[in-house]
């Protein structure tokens, strides 16, 4: 499976200069940092790491992310949600997601306020089943961008009703 190649954003720019999903790893473990920032760079993707939520929050203010990952654990219970917050308040609006070396996905959306959002499992050591969902989260973000601003040029089927329900 390959990287997502996104199309410039800015129409401005040439259409024909497609670039690779920038994805932002913030895991405080080393190992599991290493491992995923290989895997997805050797799968295309453009992976910055962070040690920490300061330095991923830091890494955001930094520079546009299609995609911001956060372990479940990083540092504390709360860090990794917290640093999806931030993320999801950006003008950019990556697509989030927790990650767990430990948890299926079952078990950690049992988990309650912590994990409301999108959680990517990698217990099951399964490589095509973690850049198919990379994939998939990138490619949702890339489809909401397009129905806002589809919706904001009034282009979009039915895009009156959907921006009266807002």
């Amino acid at each position: 499976m390959s990287a997502v190649i996104l199309l410039p954003e800015n129409p401005a720019m040439d259409a024909a200069e497609p670039r690779v999903a920038r994805v932002l790893l913030a895991d405080s473990d080393l190992a599991s940092r290493l491992t995923l920032k290989s895997i997805l760079s050797a799968a295309g993707y453009a992976v910055t790491g962070a040690a920490t939520s300061s330095e991923a929050i830091g890494k955001l203010d930094e520079g546009e992310f299609q995609l911001v990952l956060a372990d479940l654990r990083t540092e504390s219970a709360e860090a990794g949600p917290e640093v999806l917050a931030y993320a999801r308040q950006k003008e950019f609006r990556p697509a989030t997601a927790l990650i767990s070396s430990d948890l299926s996905e079952t078990e950690a959306s049992s988990h309650g306020d912590a994990t409301k959002d999108s959680v990517v499992s990698m217990s099951n050591d399964d490589v095509s089943y973690l850049l198919g969902r990379v994939a998939g989260l990138i490619s949702e973000r890339a489809d909401r961008r397009i129905r806002r601003s589809m919706m904001r040029a009034g282009s979009l089927p039915g895009a009156a009703n959907l921006g009266s329900q807002n």
